[in-house]
């Protein structure tokens, strides 16, 4: 895998920080930051990534945020996520989509095309962030096909970015 490249970096003014903390609010319940913090934005191929204090905590595709494994890491939630079983845990961390019977749990207030966090069932640790591709009360049924568009996930070029 090539190394993720992050041009044109930029800080956010304090009314951009303000809408970028209350839509982030909305999709993890939890305030992550406030306004005082220095909080940047850049560009990558995929998507634009939020980096505050010095720490890529989330990323914005297609016009919506929402955080990466290491900001799930900073900042547990208990919104948008994915339990999946201890055998799926190998196919999620190399990036592939969840697949429905792998699934032993999900938030109900997922709804197609949210973006959510997957988990393993035993740690609870974010193992994933993914699209949702059906809802989370049909993700509980286990039903076969894709349930979740991987995005990213632990090992790929935005965890490795921050290791440097």
């Amino acid at each position: 895998m090539s190394e993720l490249r992050v041009r044109k970096r930029r800080r956010l003014r304090e009314k951009e920080v303000r809408a970028l903390a209350e839509e982030l609010l909305v999709s993890t319940g939890i305030p992550l930051f406030k306004i005082g913090d220095t909080v940047d934005v850049a560009e990558s191929p995929e998507y634009e990534v939020i980096i505050v204090e010095n720490l890529i905590i989330g990323f914005i595709q297609d016009g919506k945020a929402f955080l990466t494994v290491r900001g799930l890491l900073k900042y547990p939630i208990a919104k948008s996520f994915v339990t999946v079983d201890m055998g799926a845990i190998k196919f999620v961390i190399n990036g592939a989509d969840v697949m429905g019977p792998g699934i032993v749990d999900a938030d109900n207030d997922i709804h197609i095309g949210d973006y959510v966090w997957v988990r393993d069932e035993k740690n609870k640790k974010p193992l994933a962030v993914g699209r949702a591709l059906i809802t989370g009360a049909e993700m509980k049924e286990k039903k076969p096909g894709k349930a979740i568009k991987s995005i990213l996930f632990v090992g790929d070029k935005l965890w490795k970015f921050d290791e440097r």
